[in-house]
C-alpha cells in the first residue's frame, strides 16, 4: 500500500509515519530526508542538490521526482511507500501521479489528518524531538519519562526546529493552505481522499489511520 499522509505543518504527519513503518515495514520517504543524504552522497544528483542548495534556492521538482525515482528503483517499498512532505502542489501530485504509473505501481490512499489552528500552534511550540533516534515528544503532552533523557534511546541531547514559535507556525500555515491545501479536492476528486481527526493521544490517532487505511 503506497500512501500520503496530508496536514498542515504540526499535524503530526511525521509521527503517524513512523507507527506505520514500524508496524507494517513500510519505508517513509521524506522529501527534507532524501535532500540531506543526495548532498552528501556525492553522486551528480547530489552535486546539483547541493549547488542549488548551498546557494539559498528552491529544489525543483524535477530534482525531488528524480531522487523519488532513485528510491523506486532501489528496494524501497516492497511493504508499501509512505510519501512525507510531498507533494505539496498540484503540479508536484501530477507528477507523482505520472511516476507511479511508469514505475507500475498505484497510489492507494491520502489520509488527511484535520487539526484546529489553535490547538496546532499550541502542540508546535512545546514539541521537540531526540537528537539521535527522532523520537518526538512534547513538554505538555509527551515529555519525556526522565528528565533529558529519551525514553527510546536514552539519548540525552534534544533538539527544537527554530521555526516552532507561534509567529512562524502562523505564517507556515498560510503557505500550507495557499498551495497544499488545494490537493485535498485533487485527491477527493481521484477518490484517494479519507479524513480524519487529527487530535487526541498518538494511539487515538494511529487508530484513525488504520481505520483509513482500512477503508
Amino acid at each position: 500500500m503506497n500512501i500520503i499522509l496530508l496536514g498542515p505543518p504540526g499535524a503530526g504527519k511525521g509521527t503517524q509515519a513512523h507507527r506505520l513503518v514500524e508496524a507494517r515495514g513500510m519505508v517513509q520517504l521524506s522529501t527534507g530526508d532524501m535532500l540531506r543524504a543526495a548532498r552528501s552522497s556525492g553522486t551528480e544528483m547530489g552535486k546539483r542538490v547541493a549547488d542549488i542548495m548551498d546557494r539559498g534556492e528552491l529544489v525543483t521538482d524535477e530534482i525531488v521526482i528524480g531522487l523519488i525515482e532513485e528510491q523506486l528503483d532501489g528496494d524501497a517499498g516492497a511493504h508499501g511507500i509512505i510519501f512525507d512532505g510531498f507533494p505539496r502542489t498540484l503540479a508536484q501530485a501530477d507528477a507523482l501521479g505520472e511516476l507511479l504509473s511508469a514505475k507500475g505501481k498505484t497510489l492507494d490512499a491520502v489520509v488527511e489528518m484535520r487539526v484546529d489552528d489553535t490547538a496546532l500552534v499550541k502542540r508546535v511550540i512545546g514539541r521537540f524531538t531526540c537528537g539521535n533516534c527522532g523520537e518526538v515528544y512534547h513538554d505538555e503532552t509527551k515529555p519525556t519519562a526522565k528528565d533529558d533523557i529519551c525514553d527510546k534511546c536514552g539519548n540525552s541531547e534534544f533538539k527544537r526546529r527554530a521555526d516552532d514559535n507561534e509567529e512562524s507556525m502562523r505564517t507556515r500555515l498560510m503557505t500550507y493552505y495557499r498551495e497544499t491545501s488545494p490537493l485535498i479536492g485533487y485527491y477527493y476528486a481521484h477518490k484517494r481522499l479519507r479524513s480524519i481527526d487529527g487530535l487526541g493521544e498518538i494511539e487515538a490517532v494511529a487508530s484513525r489511520v488504520e481505520g483509513a487505511l482500512a477503508e
